[in-house]
């Protein structure tokens, strides 16, 4: 195979869907994406929660921040013009007395960033969710809403694919760059004018071949899931979180009632020795070890991964996942939860300079290239206004 384009995006997932739907409004004709699965969204594009984030949790200024209360509303007009699946369930973030202060920091968040969100009383609280923990305050996200995320992704590719202006090639790897204008792939060559870098969990590896970021690195993390059980479905109405760690980008376990009518309890989020580690040692290859490595230091020079890492890890076990879970559902009892095959990978970033998680997502722009790193939760909330920024930059 050898192809040329104007643009060539290296990833099926959101980001670089949206992003090709993007430069087509700009005017852009020719754009070969490729993916390396034989479907699009196969990691964690189509993995995820299929929460539709209001913008709640992230500090402003950040592109999250920037990106997410519009990003909301896009997906939202998208899903009505197109007649996909969308549920407005809300949702309520529940806390004991000694976080009433964090709580009142994620409103001032949601503030800033624009986000609709109002504090509550337990009586409120109780008219949305009848069985959750009686909290004396809560946080109320009316915008919170559950989507089906893999009919996106099939709505989106068929109308870049009608556009006749967009090629995919999947099936098809990338394996290094010549010069600045020539992609290898494991199925030939491509000749490119621009080059957008939307990998993923493979991001970072891909920049680090154009030689920039280079002092980023992805730490994977195993988001798996348990459910209730039909009968008991009704503890919870739509969404019921935790208030979380602000240190760590993780939200705690939580309840999410999908779109398809099942309520998940999770995600964990367990350290992973591989990118794509869906199953027990699965992926296991010589960066395993590397990866483990990174673990061991991080968990000695960094507390806020040192805490995540020691809770998370407890709750491969149901009865820890059962003891978090009746934080915010009391009436839960362990005969309420089932298991799934529901399970996802968090390809977060380390700046292995600071030795700190990256809390939010990175632009590097090198020339003709532009690498998107670190496009984790919430990516697939913010992708449409995000792909505004970053098409209107580069």
């Amino acid at each position: 195979m050898q192809l040329s384009c104007h643009t060539l995006i290296v990833g099926g997932g959101i980001t670089g869907l949206t992003i090709a739907r993007e430069l087509l409004k700009k005017g852009v004709d020719d754009i070969v994406i490729v993916e390396k699965e034989n479907s699009l969204g196969a990691h964690a594009s189509g993995r995820n929660s299929g929460v539709l984030h209001a913008g709640i949790y992230y500090s402003p200024g950040t592109y999250k921040a920037k990106f997410c209360v519009r990003g909301n509303q896009l997906i939202k007009e998208y899903c009505w013009d197109k007649e996909l699946t969308l549920q407005h369930n809300g949702k309520v973030i529940v806390t004991d007395d000694n976080r009433i202060d964090s709580l009142y920091e994620l409103k001032s968040r949601a503030d800033q960033s624009g986000a609709r969100s109002e504090i509550i009383d337990t009586q409120e609280l109780l008219e949305l969710e009848p069985y959750a923990v009686r909290s004396e305050k809560a946080l109320y996200s009316p915008d919170t809403a559950v989507f089906n995320p893999n009919q996106i992704l099939l709505s989106i590719k068929e109308d870049l694919e009608s556009s006749g202006n967009v090629r995919f090639v999947l099936g098809n790897s990338f394996t290094g760059v010549i010069g600045n204008t020539t992609a290898t792939t494991n199925r030939g060559s491509i000749i490119f004018s621009n080059f957008i870098n939307a990998a993923g969990t493979f991001a970072d590896k891909i920049a680090h071949t154009f030689g920039v970021g280079t002092q980023y690195k992805v730490l994977p993390f195993k988001g798996t899931y348990k459910k209730l059980v039909k009968n008991r479905d009704y503890l919870v109405r739509g969404n019921i979180y935790p208030v979380p760690d602000l240190r760590n980008p993780f939200l705690g376990v939580h309840f999410t009632r999908a779109y398809d009518g099942n309520v998940y309890i999770g995600p964990t989020a367990i350290p992973a020795f591989g990118r794509e580690e869906y199953g027990f040692f699965d992926d296991l290859s010589l960066e395993s070890l590397s990866i483990l490595g990174r673990d061991v230091l991080l968990f000695f020079v960094n507390e806020g991964f040192r805490t995540a890492a020691k809770s998370e890890t407890k709750k491969c076990f149901t009865k820890y996942m059962l003891s978090e879970a009746k934080k915010l559902v009391p009436e839960l009892k362990i005969e309420d939860i089932e298991d799934t095959p529901k399970v996802g990978i968090r390809p977060q970033l380390v700046d292995w300079k600071s030795k700190k998680l990256v809390m939010d997502f990175i632009v590097l722009k090198d020339g003709n290239s532009l690498h998107i790193l670190n496009a984790i939760s919430p990516a697939f909330t913010c992708s449409m206004a995000f792909a505004e920024h970053v098409v209107n930059d580069f």
